[in-house]
């Protein structure tokens, strides 16, 4: 029998931006398809600037982050044209016998779906949280099958304005979603916790933070001159030295994005390739 081919859409959320995540999701990609015994093609769609969106053909789908405001789109065809999708990958998924779809959301694409289905409040930080923080599973994320092999706390890249607070757990609990992670914990400040991951249904899984960041990228966004001079200004010289010496710890960030999106892209093919 031949093997089947495996299909992979990008959704690249940045509206035109230069970034490096769209750099890092589509070396991961590459990597997984120079790595594969299987024929694994992927496309990048540019919604936010072009209005482009794939259709319900593909196999897994990864959303990247972005910049701005969760809301902006509020209106736009685009932002509809992104839940309609969302919303016919779940609908398909629920149907008897159907070849699954994957999903997988980052930072502002997990923002807009926690909008679209309802799951918590989505509001602006009192301030910007950026850097290399430590994640913390919950009870139910200890279970996730793709957090295995992380340590509790992990550590991720931290990039937004944005969070998701106050979630609704009859939504939750009716959608069979699961809150994965929570962001560090923080004694002195009283303010709620936000949620840093979720499993929305067992096919689509999301992140606030960025597990596609490596450190080259970040040590080259730190060091910026304004991105740095800001950062200092923010946490002062020892943290942010500190930081610089976090990217390249094998143990945090390194292995953040060697165990996620690699383990869901991995996960994805064996489900729809079992006997491969």
């Amino acid at each position: 029998m031949d093997r089947p081919d495996i299909k992979v859409a990008v959704i690249d959320m940045n509206n035109g931006h230069p970034n490096q995540g769209m750099r890092c999701i589509k070396e991961i990609v590459e990597n997984y398809i120079t790595q594969s015994d299987l024929k694994v093609t992927y496309e990048v769609f540019d919604p936010r600037q072009h209005l482009q969106l794939p259709d319900t053909s593909f196999d897994i789908y990864i959303s990247s982050g972005g910049p701005g405001s969760p809301y902006e789109g509020e209106g736009e065809a685009w932002e509809e044209m992104y839940f309609d999708l969302i919303r016919d990958l779940f609908l398909h998924n629920q149907l008897p016998g159907a070849d699954k779809k994957y999903i997988f959301l980052i930072c502002y694409s997990f923002q807009l779906i926690s909008r679209l289905f309802n799951v918590g409040k989505v509001t602006r930080r009192k301030g910007n949280s950026f850097g290399v923080f430590p994640v913390h599973k919950t009870m139910k994320g200890m279970k996730e099958t793709l957090f295995e092999g992380l340590p509790d706390p992990f550590f991720a890249v931290d990039s937004r304005d944005w969070q998701v607070v106050q979630p609704d757990h009859q939504v939750i609990n009716d959608m069979g979603a699961a809150i994965l992670a929570l962001e560090k914990i923080r004694p002195l400040v009283p303010l709620e916790r936000c949620i840093m991951a979720m499993r929305f249904s067992p096919e689509c899984i999301g992140t606030q933070f960025h597990p596609e960041a490596d450190a080259p990228g970040m040590a080259s966004y730190f060091n910026e001159p304004k991105k740095r001079e800001a950062i200092i200004k923010e946490i002062g010289p020892l943290k942010f030295n500190n930081m610089l010496r976090q990217l390249y710890d094998p143990e945090k960030i390194a292995l953040t994005q060697r165990m996620l999106l690699p383990g869901f892209i991995d996960q994805a093919v064996q489900k729809l390739c079992p006997v491969y």
